[in-house]
């Protein structure tokens, strides 16, 4: 590998924001704050969402209502959308029935 292209590899602490949890690794991204542990120090990075708190791996899945929001969509909107072609039945008229 060539020499002075690759950046440097810190240890660092990646903090959930929501649950506090730790996950010590090691990361190029640069920070200022920093944090002693165990006579080493690492910078800490607080990031948001972790697999402590990600959905998918707390089994909390959250499923959007796609029904209601086409619901609320054509209330909202009642065929005043220009230039969309409207897909029509074919009605049958009262003479046709009859016979």
């Amino acid at each position: 590998m060539r020499e002075g292209i690759h950046p440097e590899y810190r240890k660092t602490v990646f903090v959930d924001a929501n649950t506090g949890k730790e996950f010590v690794t090691r990361s190029t991204r640069k920070v200022g704050e920093k944090r002693n542990i165990e006579g080493e120090d690492y910078q800490v990075i607080s990031v948001e969402i972790t697999s402590d708190t990600h959905p998918f791996w707390t089994g909390k899945m959250h499923h959007l209502d796609t029904a209601g929001r086409i619901d609320r969509f054509n209330k909202r909107f009642n065929g005043q959308i220009v230039g969309a072609k409207k897909k029509t039945r074919k009605t049958v008229s009262a003479e046709e029935t009859e016979e």
